[in-house]
């Protein structure tokens, strides 16, 4: 009885040695992916301890941002009028804070920075100067407001850790996972894979703010997830890509979740600080 044959390039070999060949090839393919993984995402390589977060990083994301605000104009780039909170998955009771929002108090009061905690901060048109403060601590400074974020890598938030505008953030790298990273349009080319992997950020701690300036509202209990991808042009350009996911249980009935566009400068020759407003 003759054995069946198939076509293996040029030449013809029995099924069961290309079968053979094949648990081979995908065998060697599991040994370097792990390989990879050990050498590239905190894995202990040769027995020795991960490398620290900055050097362990995917993608580099260090250095000054501005804002290309391509969406949500009305929003970010002015004042929405009171009520105004289209978009935003608001329950009963954030529509009626919403509805009560008083230009004239924010004004009057002391806190002028209720739109720039870290709900919202990269929603500001704005320049941000992203950099390490050491192995494990990444920093995001933002002109506009003059805020200042620090992110965490490993851990849980310390006991006993305050509430602030900008609250408590967990950084953490995450593997690629293959596919397209953009959705078209400036700043997020259809045809631009992802690189490396990209940065994930969980935010608690917070006080209370607002979501948009005309005071759509975010409580304490709100929690912040945010990822970057850095995404390369053919032309040399850099753009970050941040998705934002704010989950509110006393105002929000499900996640409001944002993208913003973010361009890389050459330098900090545009970086100017400014005050908080309330527009």
């Amino acid at each position: 009885m003759k054995k069946m044959m198939i076509r293996v390039g040029p030449g013809l070999l029995p099924r069961r040695r290309a079968s053979a060949r094949r648990c081979l090839t995908i065998i060697a393919l599991v040994a370097l992916a792990s390989a990879l993984y050990a050498q590239g995402f905190g894995g202990r390589g040769r027995g020795g301890p991960p490398p620290p977060p900055k050097q362990a990083a995917p993608i580099d994301i260090t250095g000054y941002w501005v804002s290309v605000v391509t969406e949500d104009w009305r929003f970010r780039m002015v004042t929405a009028p009171k009520g105004d909170a289209a978009g935003v998955p608001l329950n009963a009771e954030g529509r009626k804070i919403a509805n009560e929002w008083d230009a004239a108090k924010d004004q009057a009061s002391a806190d002028h920075c209720k739109a720039y905690g870290a709900p919202a901060l990269m929603r500001e048109p704005s320049r941000f100067h992203i950099s390490w403060v050491d192995d494990k601590t990444l920093k995001i400074e933002s002109d506009a407001g003059t805020q200042t974020r620090i992110l965490h890598f490993g851990g849980t938030v310390p006991q006993g850790t305050q509430p602030s505008r900008q609250g408590y953030s967990i950084a953490s790298w995450q593997a690629a996972l293959g596919g397209r990273a953009g959705r078209g349009g400036q700043g997020q080319p259809g045809g631009a894979g992802q690189r490396g992997g990209s940065l994930k950020v969980v935010t608690t701690g917070l006080t209370p703010g607002y979501l948009r300036r005309n005071g759509v509202p975010y409580s304490e209990k709100a929690t912040v997830t945010e990822y970057y991808d850095l995404l390369h042009e053919s032309d040399g350009e850099q753009w970050l890509i941040v998705k934002t996911i704010v989950e509110d249980p006393q105002y929000l009935t499900e996640p409001f979740i944002t993208s913003t566009n973010l361009k890389k400068e050459a330098d900090g020759s545009k970086w100017k600080p400014s005050a908080c407003e309330v527009r």
